[in-house]
């Protein structure tokens, strides 16, 4: 097979300037040319990450951003969020949690540089993508288009932002951190609802952004046609293979987003990418010139508040290389953090060297790096084909290179890494730490769960009336998600059914997104639209009289929509009503006289605070309460673990803890697999107590507040996996029908289990080499089970933070000639502090 190869040779040049590696020394700034960005003179590859300052909170961002370091990344990337920064127009916001200055001073401090994305429409799936709701208000306006009154004030926050930069010397012509900024986002997503007014807006925004002089290159994502000296930059899964190259030579190739997983939505099942997949994408880009890849997002963190935007979960991107909790994510982590060390090491050879291409066949090819003067070399070995191994013969050396991978030969003869082995340096394993949860303390029992039931308004009640119902977020404005719809109607007895067993239907139509209905104080039930259809209908047998009857609905949202063209004219909220089996017919009160009530009684008290707890009542809490306001007291778990609640129990609703909201909970809306899209919420370190904590719930449906739990999170379950092959092996001997047979042996090859900082292995679950199957925390011994595996890991392990064990047939007894064996090691192991019990 591999001698058979028929090898096309195709040379690429690739345009490099004279003096590859450094300009003046004293040279401050950003420039680029066709192959790079020159960040104060000198030629650097970028491994960035997305870290949103909001999404976590000031206490957590300098332990983000070291991790984020450690994982080998030399670029954060956030957005500026312009709801945050000017929730009421011409008055801003940079103090606390919104202090974006200091976070991107600690970007600095880490030696890291910084992206900023300013957009201002950053969609982000976050709440109207970014936009505040007062832009919706202002006459005339038409969002990202050639729209003046858009236009004034778009250039108006950009201004405010670059110049809060420029104040504080962050951008890197000053020195700073700023080495890329950001206008406009992924407009070719819109482009052709606008027409040629979007064309001009386009190359207005180029325009004004390049004025504003800040010394570093604008960068425009998703957009082909980016203006003047503006960079078209990629975003996607697979940015190597798919996108449309800059339209000018001159500009280098950036990556902005390369999505880690998919943000969820509830109702979503689990996302996953795995981090061989991720690693292949970003090993393709390298090998097709590609200089900047930025993950998005490498820490997802925590929609706070009201903050997510349509349908979007309160966790965000739980599958990026950092948890919401700020853990890492293994594998993903790891096998990353080698890759961008890999890579740097053969920078040399990438940023300075001319490149070539050996198209084998459709599947595999070679492409190659090399600088004549410095004899730097690097080779990718790549094989597309996503279902058959192969073996790839290189300048008259077989490599076997697995289904769908890439191998990087640091000096274009050894191979220092493959992206479908999940590995450290060179050694072939499987690495993973595990989540687990742990109920460190329940609420005290001594401390009762005490509730205050929302008013359920009449019309009488209401001063906001109209002659139909009334759109909802013209209505809520954005300050709340809950809108009250109410009507009274009468009845004559004859207008009833005259049998007892038949009940009249009401029929509710809504644009969005749930509603929960009342008819003469009685609740019918709860409905509600998914993120593809927002619309829905909700009907419900109801009881009705002679006489006067009311009809009571909360309509609510689930943040604002975030994407597509004419945001601004997005809808919501109930527009038809009716009541079904009447004697007369169908009676439609859709054009009835209606009261609305914007938000909730316990919003308007601040019942979730300590200073508005006392603006009612609170009785003994009752379980399956629907529109019902719960709180209690709590104390911390004992450590410095993250905190989380597990609020399975619960239907649907907010959650406060001493003020500051965590989030929307959605548990009751199950995804395909008949399990809630999150169950578990975050609640950082900093906002809690030791003691006395207030927890404040607003609970929708109804749910069980009891039985609620406080956890503690860890990740202290690691699992190796390894299997590995001799060096120099014939590997295309290995190779029968269509399967690899890895072959057991002896030869010095090592593998490394280490926990987080400051634990230690306390304890070997389970420990085999051989042939033993399964994954991390389900391992099974197979036949060739090695009976000394577990004792020669312990004695190596216990008590260590981090210890090295080798894989090898011999260090455990093991029979190199019992049949099935893979020369695989599978050990699981349990972290804790030094004092913990096992």
């Amino acid at each position: 097979m591999t001698q058979s190869f028929r090898v096309l040779f195709i040379l690429l040049l690739v345009t490099v300037s004279e003096v590859s590696t450094c300009k003046a020394d004293d040279q401050l700034g950003v420039t680029y040319d066709g192959r790079s960005l020159f960040i104060n003179g000198k030629r650097e590859l970028l491994f960035s990450g997305d870290i949103h300052y909001p999404r976590s909170t000031p206490e957590m961002w300098p332990n983000l951003i070291k991790k984020a370091q450690v994982g080998g990344l030399n670029v954060v990337q956030t957005y500026a969020f312009w709801n945050l920064h000017e929730p009421i127009e011409g008055q801003y916001n940079f103090e606390g949690k919104y202090d974006l200055v200091k976070f991107i001073k600690l970007i600095q401090k880490q030696g890291m540089y910084c992206t900023l994305r300013i957009g201002p429409f950053i969609e982000a799936e976050w709440n109207f993508g970014g936009f505040p709701y007062w832009l919706r208000e202002v006459e005339s306006i038409s969002f990202r288009t050639d729209n003046p009154p858009f236009q004034e004030r778009m250039k108006r926050f950009v201004e405010k932002i670059v110049s809060t930069m420029k104040d504080e010397k962050l951008f890197a012509s000053q020195g700073g951190p700023i080495i890329l900024a950001q206008i406009e986002n992924e407009y070719y997503n819109v482009a052709k609802a606008y027409g040629n007014a979007g064309k001009t807006y386009i190359q207005w925004a180029g325009k004004m952004a390049e004025d504003l002089n800040t010394g570093v290159p604008w960068v425009m994502c998703k957009e082909n046609s980016a203006p003047g000296a503006v960079i078209n930059a990629c975003n996607g899964r697979n940015c190597g293979d798919t996108f449309v190259r800059p339209d000018n030579p001159t500009k280098p190739f950036l990556w902005t987003e390369n999505w880690t997983a998919q943000y969820r939505v509830f109702g979503d099942p689990p996302s996953q990418r795995s981090a061989e997949d991720i690693a292949y994408s970003v090993t393709r880009f390298f090998s097709k010139n590609g200089t900047l890849v930025n993950y998005y997002m490498y820490h997802g963190g925590t929609n706070f508040g009201r903050t997510s935007s349509s349908f979007v979960t309160t966790r965000y991107y739980d599958e990026a290389p950092l948890d919401e909790f700020g853990l890492f994510k293994e594998p993903k982590f790891g096998h990353l953090t080698n890759l961008h060390s890999v890579l740097q090491s053969c920078s040399e050879a990438l940023l300075s060297g001319v490149s070539s291409i050996q198209v084998v066949n459709t599947d595999f090819e070679v492409i190659v790096y090399e600088n004549s003067e410095t004899k730097a070399c690097t080779a990718f070995l790549s094989n597309s084909n996503r279902k058959k191994d192969g073996v790839v013969n290189f300048r008259g050396q077989d490599y076997f290179v697995p289904r769908r991978s890439i191998s990087i030969l640091t000096d274009c003869k050894t191979v220092a890494f493959n992206t479908q082995r999940v590995r450290k340096q060179i050694k072939l394993i499987f690495s993973t730490i595990f989540l687990t949860f742990h109920v460190d303390t329940e609420i005290d029992i001594d401390k009762k769960w005490q509730m205050y039931k929302e008013h359920i308004p009449r019309i009488r009640d209401t001063v906001i009336k109209a002659t139909t119902t009334l759109e909802l977020f013209n209505m809520t404005r954005d300050t709340t998600d809950y809108l009250w719809y109410t009507t009274s109607f009468n009845l004559e007895n004859d207008d009833l059914p005259m049998r007892s067993d038949i009940r009249p239907v009401l029929l509710i139509s809504s644009l969005g997104h749930a509603l929960l209905a009342y008819v003469n104080g009685k609740f019918m039930g709860f409905a509600h639209g998914s993120n593809i259809e927002k619309s829905f209908v909700f009907q419900s047998p109801c009881h009705l009289k002679g006489g006067a009857n009311h009809i009571a609905i909360l309509g609510s949202t689930v943040g604002l929509p975030d994407s597509g063209a004419y945001l601004e004219h997005r809808i919501a909220g109930v527009h038809t009503i009716a009541i079904q089996g009447l004697n007369t017919g169908t009676l439609d009160l859709s054009q009835n006289l209606w009261g609305h009530q914007v938000g909730l009684i316990g919003e308007k008290l601040h019942i979730f605070n300590e200073q508005g707890i006392k603006n009612v009542e609170w009785i003994e809490a009752k379980n399956d309460m629907q529109v019902t306001w719960y709180q209690v007291r709590f104390d911390a778990p004992s450590g410095d673990d993250p905190v989380a609640l597990d609020m399975s129990s619960m239907g649907k609703g907010m959650a406060w803890i001493n003020g500051e909201s965590i989030g929307r909970y959605w548990v009751s809306y199950l995804n395909p697999l008949g399990e809630p899209s999150q169950s578990v919420y975050h609640v950082p370190r900093s906002l809690l107590k030791d003691k006395d904590n207030l927890m404040v719930l607003f609970e929708e449906q109804g749910g069980r507040p009891d039985d609620i739990l406080i956890m503690t999170v860890k990740r202290d379950n690691i699992c190796t996996f390894a299997s590995v092959v001799l060096p120099g092996q014939n590997m295309s001997k290995q190779w029968e029908n269509n399967q690899l047979r890895l072959v057991a042996h002896d030869a010095r090859e090592e593998t490394d289990v280490s926990c987080p900082e400051e634990k230690v292995i306390n304890s070997i679950v389970f420990a085999s080499f051989g042939n033993p199957t399964g994954l991390c925390g389900n391992f099974t011994k197979g036949s060739c089970h090695a009976q000394q595996t577990r004792s020669v890991v312990e004695k190596a392990c216990l008590g260590k933070n981090k210890c090295t064990i080798p894989v090898t047939s011999g260090a455990y007894g093991g029979d190199v000639n019992c049949p099935g064996t893979t020369g695989t090691l599978a050990v699981h192991a349990k972290c804790s502090h030094k004092d913990d019990k096992k």
